[in-house]
């Protein structure tokens, strides 16, 4: 047997719980925006398209980060980038909960969470790149459902805890602080993971960069890595209600504490239940098709939330079904990226991927937010299924079409 083979066999990858600690604060500093800043601004009298705008102003960062993503792959180390990342990330959150929750605040607010929202991106594309190389093939729809359990279930902890300690504690200040040392803490799964040898790095920058970009390039325009592509820019799965449950809860009635635990605690929990569902199953069927499935449950509870009677038990029990539904959908979305994929520069073309990705959640919600203003709250709900039921045909036109050119590559 060869070293290189004994080493191989030598190497125990990490249990993919560890990547679920490491991406909590991606989830965090989301959740406290999508969910108690929302809830905070909304019952200060902001209007609901502005608190959309500013949600929207939080994504902008991550559909844009595959312009950064090199500078994870072709410098320093991943464990290096996480923790200056996270760092600076805590100290946004902490920087929130100075300024006051108002209308003529919003455009220092929306600065704060932009920069806030850059800095995670870099906790993000570490992470994914440190999960493409530790984690084997067979295990990639598991190490997506824990990922994604992370990512959601944090929104969850920090919109709903958030929103808690905001409502408990006499400063805001205090509860972002907290959420602020939560975030810097999960730098401890740094110890539990191995740093990845790089594959693209040499010692010229120049080359470096030239074989990072040669490795996307293939990847891109592989079979995979196109139906890939494709599927980032459908309004499937995408969500986009959830980040406006806490700014429409009055429409259903819902108190303040009834927002808190159901869009913060409890569906984190219940995201993460169905991210991990979702992985599960991703590794046992096609991961395409399941992210049309799951997609699909999506459309059906937002339809069916919109004709339910509109009071505070079927708030909690229909945003429940959504959150269940939207943990599958994100979880077989990552593990059909990371198949994709690879390894090479893995954290940068996962970041690409990842910032076409949050296109769609952009556009969604500020086309909910405008549905909700102009046709109320089933207006709101029924126009994302209709967005979702033409994703699901474009995407099967797509995939018809793949298969009958032979010419498209596959490696």
């Amino acid at each position: 047997m060869t070293d290189t083979a004994s080493l191989a066999k030598e190497y125990k990858h990490s249990h993919p719980i560890v990547f679920m600690f490491l991406v909590l604060p991606f989830g965090i500093s989301s959740g406290y925006v999508t969910v108690a800043y929302s809830y905070l601004f909304s019952k200060a009298g902001v209007p609901v398209d502005a608190i959309a705008a500013l949600v929207g102003a939080s994504l902008l960062p991550h559909i844009i980060k595959f312009l950064w993503a090199p500078l994870v792959d072709a410098t320093l180390s991943l464990k290096k980038w996480y923790f200056l990342s996270g760092l600076v990330t805590a100290a946004c959150i902490f920087a929130t909960g100075l300024l006051p929750i108002s209308q003529a605040s919003l455009p220092i607010v929306t600065v704060v969470i932009v920069v806030a929202n850059v800095a995670v991106s870099f906790l993000g594309i570490t992470t994914n790149g440190l999960a493409a190389y530790d984690i084997p093939p067979e295990m990639k729809g598991r190490v997506s459902g824990y990922m994604q359990a992370g990512n959601l279930g944090g929104a969850g902890l920090g919109g709903g805890a958030g929103l808690w300690l905001a409502q408990h504690l006499s400063q805001t200040w205090m509860a972002t602080g907290i959420l602020g040392i939560a975030c810097f803490l999960c730098c401890i799964g740094l110890f539990f993971v191995k740093e990845p040898q790089s594959t693209v790095k040499v010692a010229k920058v120049l080359d470096t960069m030239q074989n990072l970009f040669k490795d996307i390039w293939v990847t891109l325009k592989s079979r995979m890595g196109f139906l890939a592509i494709f599927l980032c820019f459908l309004p499937l799965g995408t969500g986009a209600a959830s980040n406006l449950w806490a700014a429409v809860a009055g429409d259903w009635h819902a108190s303040a504490d009834t927002v808190a635990f159901v869009t913060g605690l409890m569906s984190g929990i219940i995201t993460a239940a169905g991210c991990l569902v979702g992985g599960w199953i991703c590794d046992r069927m096609d991961r395409k098709l399941a992210y049309v499935i799951f997609g699909l449950t999506e459309v059906i509870c937002a339809i069916v939330m919109a004709y339910a009677p509109h009071t505070e038990i079927m708030y909690i029990v229909w945003t429940s079904f959504y959150a269940f539904s939207l943990g599958m959908c994100y979880a077989a979305f990552s593990a059909f990226v990371f198949e994709a994929i690879g390894k090479g520069a893995a954290a940068t073309k996962f970041t690409v991927y990842a910032s076409l990705s949050n296109f769609p959640i952009y556009y969604m919600t500020i086309v909910d937010g405008w549905a909700h203003t102009h046709y109320g709250p089933a207006g709101m709900l029924n126009t994302e299924a209709v967005f979702g039921v033409i994703g699901i045909v474009l995407f099967f036109l797509l995939l018809a079409y793949v298969n009958r050119r032979k010419k498209i590559p596959v490696y």
